[in-house]
């Protein structure tokens, strides 16, 4: 139990870090992203003349006009008028004191380069990832943690319903239908509550102009189609749609994060395997949760290898039939492949598979895999009294198999000066004498079937040889070899350890080691 002494110390250095923490979020830089349109020149004026809540919900209060700092994106799609909202911009925040940065994007070339060609899309893009680069330089320059830092946009209630409509015009969940969140890491959007109408309505009483931008009203883009086609129509039925749009969002996130939270832990309890590239899920569990929880884990699975995925609902929909059937497969955005073999539900990213790994591992050594997993080999002497036998058997038992204990002569390591073992993959006509068969030989392609290992993972399967011709000492994580287990007499310990981010283990308690 520790001393009063140092309770009173860690507590005094809690609060202390608490209190670092909360200077810096009243110190960090806050970046307002404004275009010089009516709602983000009300923006820049609120952040400098009024009140605002940046911290999603904590109730509004001033920002230090040092901390604040514009950040105006010029696409270079619109010419002269462009580049007038650039200058209008500029002298804005000069007339508040505030220091202002101006960013050039070829929007029209960034668009051109990326699949589907979305001028919105990547516009968007631009902004943000200007915004971040800007956050994160001037965190440095204010001393205070990236994390602290705001960025600020001007999203109204009215972009919020637009976007609700957007999403459901196009097809989506939850998540899509929850519209812009308030608050999204460092990006705040502290307007939400506030109307277009009213924004404008403040800037006229104070005579401050904006920018109008003249593809808002070309309705080829869809928000220009619902704000100018779809709201005059919903309006006339209910003047207060936007409001009302605005608290069934607020709802809608608090379910979706809450069903984001139970279906996170439902992929980490259903993960079998992982790797960067690979997601292997029990699939006969995932097939008896609820389907809301279903479709979830199986967005969240083929993002976890391949975060660019679009996903729509018709790709979720196939994975979950393939799963319901027991086998088949399915592709999915980016060439995600989602198929169901043994029992198990694999996603895997385009190019996964790698080339399997081939040459030499040193004792002790390790070497790093094509998938990522590491494979280290080690040598340990059997402590005093100990039963060689029960301590290997103990060892299997306790890694699941993705460690094995031999004996270091039988496998050909000299005990003292340690060697070197070959790795590569299974190849054609591979035989060995599986653990346990008392002395029965195997094909190692009727090993790695029985062990419901997927096609595609069997070329990747690391087997351990005694050197590039010789005996199979280990196919990693499957079956050691009859000829290579410790017995009675075993004196040295060879242990051979296969590890990724899900099977590693605590190093205590591995028996025999050297240090």
């Amino acid at each position: 139990m520790p001393s009063v002494g140092r309770r009173y110390a860690n507590s005094a250095a809690r609060f202390e870090r608490a209190g670092a923490r909360t200077d810096d979020a009243g110190r960090a830089p806050v970046v307002l992203m404004v275009s010089g349109g009516a709602d983000s020149t009300a923006l820049l004026v609120l952040a400098a003349t009024s009140q605002l809540d940046i911290d999603d919900g904590r109730g509004e209060a001033r920002i230090a006009r040092e901390r604040l700092h514009v950040l105006h994106v010029n696409h270079q799609l619109r010419g002269i008028d462009a580049e007038e909202d650039e200058e209008f911009v500029r002298s804005l925040a000069a007339s508040f004191g505030i220091p202002c940065t101006i960013r050039s994007v070829d929007v029209a070339a960034l668009a051109a380069g990326q699949a589907g060609g979305n001028v919105e899309n990547a516009g968007r893009e631009a902004r943000y990832s200007a915004a971040a680069e800007l956050a994160n330089q001037l965190s440095e320059e204010f001393g205070t943690p990236r994390s602290a830092a705001r960025i600020l946009t001007a999203h109204t209630a009215n972009d919020r319903a637009e976007t609700f409509f957007m999403n459901a015009i196009r097809g989506a969940g939850p998540s899509g239908l929850s519209s812009i969140p308030r608050r999204r890491n460092r990006i705040v959007r502290p307007l939400l509550n506030r109307t277009h109408r009213e924004l404008c309505d403040l800037l006229r009483m104070r005579g401050i102009v904006w920018r109008e931008d003249e593809t808002n009203a070309d309705t080829r883009y869809l928000r220009a189609f619902v704000r100018h086609e779809v709201m005059p129509v919903v309006e006339r039925r209910n003047p207060r749609v936007v409001g009302s749009l605005s608290t069934t969002c607020d709802i809608l996130s608090d379910e979706d994060s809450y069903l984001t939270s139970v279906s996170a832990r439902t992929l980490r309890d259903l993960t079998v395997r992982r790797t960067d590239v690979l997601l292997a899920l029990d699939a006969r569990k995932l097939a008896a949760a609820e389907v809301a929880i279903a479709r979830r884990v199986v967005r969240q699975a083929v993002l976890a290898v391949c975060p660019a995925a679009r996903l729509e609902a018709r790709h979720v929909e196939a994975a979950l039939r393939v799963v319901a059937a027991g086998y088949g497969s399915c592709s999915v955005p980016m060439g995600v492949d989602v198929r169901v073999e043994h029992g198990m539900l694999f996603v895997r990213a385009r190019g996964g598979e790698g080339e399997p790994f081939s040459g030499w591992l040193e004792v002790p050594g390790a070497v790093t895999l094509a998938d990522g997993r590491t494979l280290s080999a080690r040598l340990g002497h059997v402590p005093a009294g100990a039963d060689p036998v029960a301590l290997a058997r103990a060892h299997g038992a306790e890694w699941a198999g993705a460690s094995v204990v031999l004996d270091a002569v039988k496998a050909g390591v000299d005990p003292s000066l340690g060697g070197r073992l070959w790795v590569d993959g299974p190849e054609v006509g591979d035989v060995m004498c599986p653990l346990g068969m008392h002395g029965q030989s195997k094909k190692l392609s009727d090993l790695l079937c029985d062990a419901k290992v997927p096609a595609a993972d069997k070329p990747l399967v690391p087997v351990v040889r005694a050197d590039p011709t010789g005996p199979v000492l280990w196919v990693a994580g499957v079956r050691a070899d009859e000829r290579a287990r410790c017995d009675a007499a075993t004196r040295v310990l060879l242990e051979l350890t296969l590890e990724d981010g899900l099977a590693r283990r605590a190093e205590t308690g591995r028996p025999g080691r050297d240090a």
